[in-house]
């Protein structure tokens, strides 16, 4: 029952954190909170750290079973891929900041131009954060191969592609063809460094 409910709270998280990045509501937020709606991004990320932080340590209260030894060289792989996906955040981060992603100095997203990321690690492939986090969650399972690491893993990878197509939307909404384009010529998740 405990699996089903960390299930279930990550399913909630990844719902909450969809819903309230799509222009939709963000736009009907604006209308309602007007020159407030400059902190959106803050507690939209203040919300989403603490729900995060939450789930975590609720599965850490989860009684778990082990599922495999690690070893020696399941920890090396464990910290190569997590290492190897906190290179792969910081690249993404490159462009915008860790700052900005967390709303801050605060501003109002729906009235400053916006510019699509083409370069850096952006020039390989489109969503850069989602392979980031296969990566460090992978690695994680890896070096603390248990069943509540399992459903860490496994409710992210299912999240992906929904995480992606909604995304998606909103930055063809915003970009319109220029992103269509970005779109065809660049892979979501697996570079071809054919560029």
């Amino acid at each position: 029952m405990s699996y089903i409910l960390l299930l279930m709270s990550w399913a909630l998280f990844y719902f909450i954190h969809s819903v309230l990045a799509s222009l939709k509501i963000k736009r009907n937020i604006h209308r309602y909170m007007g020159k407030g709606y400059k902190w959106y991004r803050f507690f939209y990320a203040l919300i989403s750290l603490s729900l995060f932080v939450i789930i975590f340590f609720y599965g850490a209260t989860i009684p778990t079973v082990i599922l495999f030894p690690t070893g020696d060289f399941g920890e090396y792989m464990a910290l190569m891929l997590s290492g190897i996906g906190t290179i792969i955040l910081i690249k993404a981060f490159k462009f915008f900041g860790p700052l900005r992603f967390l709303g801050l100095p605060l501003h109002n997203d729906l009235h400053e131009p916006q510019e699509l990321i083409v370069q850096g690690i952006h020039r390989y492939l489109r969503h850069p954060v989602y392979l980031a986090l296969i990566f460090i969650y992978l690695g994680f399972f890896l070096y603390m191969p248990t069943t509540v690491s399992l459903v860490h893993l496994v409710a992210l990878i299912i999240y992906i592609p929904i995480g992606i197509y909604f995304e998606e939307r909103k930055l063809i909404t915003i970009f319109g063809p220029a992103y269509e384009d970005y779109k065809k010529e660049v892979p979501s998740l697996l570079p071809k460094f054919t560029r």
